[in-house]
């Protein structure tokens, strides 16, 4: 299982397929390139684009598309190529086995209405990697991989520090974090590490893990 993180909130996932989790308008489209499937956290555009999401269907029809029933009026455009999920469904996409947990985004205000939100844990048998999409919602499982978001409307560090001192994964990597300049991920970066509690990296855009 290969990883590789593109800008804010999308990653790819290379096994014996390719999957594509959040391929937001912060995103390069060129995340979705090859893509056997993808995975939609929840409907904010900065984690589906789409136009792009269309476009990359448009060359390979093929692909199918993941994500809960709410989400559906964003993507009636492809609408052919969705298949909705609910929180605890377990499926396969790419060739990897996916576990959805969650079900709603985390709270900006109270005047906000909350939207649905999936957390997504894909395996390829042998590893793990957990993207919890906007939400701290703790997997009920053993996570190798996970990515923590960074920085967003809806939380703060002390709630990022608190997820992976309760996911306890073998390594934690930054996710979220366009909206945060150099200067502010350098101090929440410095945080995570310390208090964490596992191995920490915040990765530049386009580095994969292996």
């Amino acid at each position: 299982m290969r990883v590789t993180k593109f800008t804010h909130s999308c990653l790819r996932i290379e096994g014996d397929g390719v999957l594509v989790v959040d391929p937001g308008a912060f995103s390069e489209r060129s995340a979705l390139d090859g893509a056997d499937a993808v995975l939609v956290t929840h409907e904010h555009f900065d984690h589906v684009d789409v136009d792009g999401l269309a476009e990359a269907l448009g060359r390979r029809p093929q692909t199918r598309v993941y994500a809960h029933a709410d989400v559906l009026p964003k993507l009636t455009a492809f609408a052919d190529a969705v298949t909705t999920v609910e929180p605890g469904g377990e499926f396969t996409a790419a060739g990897f086995t996916v576990r959805a947990y969650g079900g709603a985004h985390a709270v900006i205000h109270e005047d906000i209405p909350r939207i649905a939100n999936l957390g997504y844990l894909v395996s390829d048998g042998t590893r793990s990697v957990y993207t919890p999409g906007d939400s701290f919602t703790v997997p009920e499982a053993e996570v190798d991989t996970l990515f923590v978001p960074l920085n967003a409307p809806w939380m703060k560090l002390s709630e990022a520090i608190d997820f992976v001192r309760a996911v306890r994964p073998g390594r934690a990597y930054a996710l979220h974090d366009a909206l945060l300049n150099p200067t502010g991920a350098q101090i929440s970066d410095g945080h995570l590490d310390r208090l964490g509690g596992t191995k920490y990296a915040h990765v530049a855009p386009g580095t994969t893990i292996d």
